[in-house]
């Protein structure tokens, strides 16, 4: 049986033809097979709703989430899930474009418990977080590349999406000039 060299990506939104090109491109020339398993958090709606409340009315009187009817909450996840599996099954093809072998699935679950869920699934060996800047939360090591180094035990590379390697900061890290 062949071996294969398994990877997960956690994405937090859709990948394009630049994304899959860059990651693909990170293993070639490895003798075994690649896989990628593509993992896609979609939000629940009551979340996203009390989120976009709370950032319209910051300090006024906010409705209670009773005011949002059940039906409203229950269309809202169908519209995300739906959305959610779109983007999953274009990520898949853009990986299968650049040559790749791909699957993956959406999950509902905090991203780095449903990471760690898959790399043990397929003894994963690395992990590939790709994610808009997210300066707080990765200032203070709280974005999902952090916590998955710190839960999941493998490489974990944490790229920024629809950006090149040299416009990530290719041209050196960390402080300069200081």
């Amino acid at each position: 049986m062949d071996e294969t060299y398994d990877v997960v990506l956690l994405v937090e939104r859709e990948l394009t033809e630049l994304d899959a090109s860059q990651v693909v491109d990170l293993h070639k020339g490895l003798d075994e097979a690649v896989v990628y398993h593509v993992l896609l958090p979609v939000e629940d709606a009551a979340s996203r709703v009390q989120a976009a409340i709370g950032s319209i009315a910051r300090y006024e009187m906010v409705p209670p989430m009773d005011a949002v009817d059940a039906d409203t909450l229950e269309r809202l996840n169908r519209d995300l899930v739906e959305r959610a599996r779109g983007e999953l099954t274009r990520s898949i093809a853009v990986l299968r474009a650049a040559g790749a072998a791909a699957d993956g699935h959406i999950t509902p679950d905090d991203p780095v418990r449903a990471l760690a869920t898959e790399v043990a699934k397929h003894h994963a060996a690395e992990a590939i977080v790709l994610t808009a800047p997210h300066a707080v939360q990765d200032f203070f090591h709280l974005d999902w590349a952090s916590r998955a180094r710190r839960a999941i035990g493998i490489p974990t590379l944490h790229l920024l999406e629809h950006e090149t390697f040299d416009e990530q900061g290719g041209g050196g890290e960390g402080v300069s000039g200081v």
